[in-house]
């Protein structure tokens, strides 16, 4: 089934057997895997033989040879069965990568092995070995359905259109961030190439005019000019400095207006707290006729005073002040704010004038390395060529942006259709119907719990059996017989809902020496040999016969065409029992490796 390692017990099988071979039954078609024994020291073998037909008879041993690997057939067989494209649904918090389920990860419902049938802590195969019980948890809802054929083409899609949409978004940043350096380096190729004269520099340095005279650049052909002297960096140099002596002024107009409106703050404090105490007067209390009286002074004695008149008067020149303060700080404001305006643009013309004599002095050096000022000019010329080259145009930009758009629009699509198929509602809906059946099976085999709800928990990996009072958990329970019957009951439930649903589940379970629970001992099982006689003189002839009826009906009633394959040391007489053996019980001889071969 496309597993490379090499699990034969070391014995006469392994030092026999030099091939190993399996006929797989798919709907019209079977096909013959084959593998060989691993060479020398090894424990592994990765090549094997793919034969597929209608009908495949067993190579002979002339014909066996190898032509495919693992790999190919666990594609083989997982496409036969049915197993969409898919992706496990891991979520990016977790340390371990999302993977997709294959036909590998369906050996946990297709074997239960000598000594596991009846186990009660481990009720899947492989359910013990490190990192198959997450595996388990992650596959099982591709495999039984919980995850829907339209959610995989959806994730697909999906998965699609995020590549592509992170790919516009990477042109769409590159080409912002060239787009927003365009300017400058527009204007620093358009200095160099007035510091060597191929345009002019008296003309307008706007962003439009710039693009326009770097294209007539290109057109440059050499021509006789004088050599630099030397003007247009000292030109340059007399600019910047005029420019930063223009910012230095405005800086301290803004320092000196700032010293102005934090005093005037200072001033409106003070005057506010003097004007509050010299206002409180007028809340003195009146005679009844409502004219104010001076308090602890004789009646009559109203505002007239010399004092009442020189508090008011403070009073009224406070309140005219601050009334002149208020008027003025919407002006100072104002004031600060154009000329932080001013001091922003002087800085951005210092920037660009930099520019210019940094490019002034460059062309300066490039012509003394070049030998002439022609040579540095076709040097420039080529420059300016590849950047309009690979100028981003306005059209482009908004290109870039419109894809980036429309494929966020299909992805958010896309996200909510799959949100819309609600993950937990499904996985608990099939959970309950693979769990339907368990208690019939149970109380068919006579297991202890058989008659309470039983339900598959699949964090677990467990039975749970709803008491009134408590749930039991299998690994709680006793008894053998009780375990065969809880395995028995989960996989038959388990293939009967993937049959029924038609799931990609191999319609095949293979079990190893069930009914070793109801023989007094290993020895007398294994002294039955395949001997009704011997069967029935030491078994538990009731629950073996119970045991076999419940699988003879599942494979001819419940799930028609469904195989199970017993290796057994029991033997029944019962005629329905004798018709499903493959061949007569083995003694040896015969054996599964024939004597001959061995001597």
């Amino acid at each position: 089934m496309g597993q490379s390692e090499f699990n034969v017990p070391v014995g006469v099988v392994e030092d026999h057997v030099a091939w190993y071979g399996v006929i797989y039954q798919f709907d019209g078609e079977q096909v013959f895997i084959g593998k060989p024994k691993p060479k020398a020291g090894a424990r592994s073998c990765s090549t094997v033989m793919v034969r597929r037909g209608e009908t495949i008879e067993v190579p002979s041993y002339d014909e066996l040879a190898t032509n495919d690997d693992d790999t190919g057939v666990e594609v083989l067989l997982s496409r036969l069965l049915g197993i969409p494209e898919n992706l496990t649904d891991v979520a990016d918090k977790h340390s371990r990568v999302s993977f997709d389920a294959n036909v590998k990860h369906t050996y946990y419902y297709l074997f239960q092995k000598q000594g596991f049938v009846t186990s009660k802590d481990q009720l899947l195969y492989r359910q013990n070995e490190d990192y198959q019980p997450q595996a388990i948890k992650d596959t099982f809802p591709i495999l039984f359905g919980v995850t829907s054929h339209d959610r995989f083409v959806l994730e697909a899609e999906l998965r699609e259109l995020q590549r592509n949409l992170r790919l516009k978004h990477k042109l769409l940043d590159q080409a912002s961030r060239e787009k927003d350096v365009f300017a400058e380096k527009a204007l620093a190729l358009l200095a160099e190439a007035q510091s060597v004269g191929i345009i002019s520099t008296t003309q307008d340095l706007s962003e439009d005019s710039t693009l326009d005279k770097l294209r007539r650049a290109v057109e440059w052909r050499p021509t006789t000019v004088p050599e630099d002297d030397g003007s247009l960096i000292t030109k340059h140099e007399g600019e910047l400095s005029q420019l930063r002596e223009d910012r230095t002024h405005i800086r301290r107009s803004i320092d000196s207006a700032q010293k102005y409106a934090n005093r005037a703050n200072e001033f409106e404090h003070e005057a506010f707290e003097q004007r509050e105490r010299l206002a409180s007067i007028k809340l003195l209390p009146r005679k009844q006729d409502g004219e104010w009286q001076w308090p602890f002074a004789e009646e009559n004695l109203q505002l007239d005073t010399p004092i009442s008149k020189a508090l008011i008067s403070e009073l009224e020149s406070l309140d005219h002040e601050m009334k002149a303060l208020t008027t003025e700080r919407p002006k100072l404001e104002a004031y600060l704010v154009e000329q932080e305006g001013a001091i922003s643009e002087l800085t951005d013309r210092i920037q660009l004038k930099e520019g210019e004599l940094a490019a002034a002095i460059a062309t300066s050096e490039l012509v003394a390395e070049m030998g002439s000022q022609n040579n540095a000019a076709a040097r420039i010329v080529g420059r300016i060529s590849l950047f309009l080259e690979n100028i981003v145009s306005d059209e482009r930009l908004a290109e870039l942006q419109r894809e980036a758009s429309r494929l966020s629009r299909q992805v958010k699509a896309i996200e909510e259709k799959i949100g819309l198929d609600d993950q937990a509602d499904r996985l608990s809906s099939v959970l309950n119907g693979v769990s339907a059946n368990i208690s019939t099976y149970v109380s068919a085999l006579g297991g202890e719990f058989g008659a309470f709800p039983t339900r598959f928990d699949l964090n677990r990996l467990t039975l749970v059996f709803d008491r009134p009072d408590r749930p039991i958990y299998m690994n709680q329970t006793g008894g053998g017989e009780n375990h065969l019957s809880y395995h028995l009951g989960a996989l038959l439930s388990l293939h009967r809902f993937a049959a029924k649903g038609s799931h990609p589940i191999p319609r095949f379970l293979m079990i190893d020496q069930p009914t070793q629970v109801y023989f007094p001992s290993e020895t007398s099982y294994k002294a039955a040999g395949g001997s009704v006689e011997d069967t029935e003189k030491d078994a538990d002839m009731e629950a073996v016969r119970k045991l076999f009826q419940v699988l003879y009906d599942f494979v001819e009633t419940e799930v028609p065409g469904f195989q199970i394959i017993v290796t057994e040391h029991a033997n029944l007489r019962d005629q329905w029992y004798q018709d499903a053996l493959v061949e007569d019980p083995w003694t040896k001889p015969p054996a599964l490796v024939p004597e001959d071969w061995i001597s």
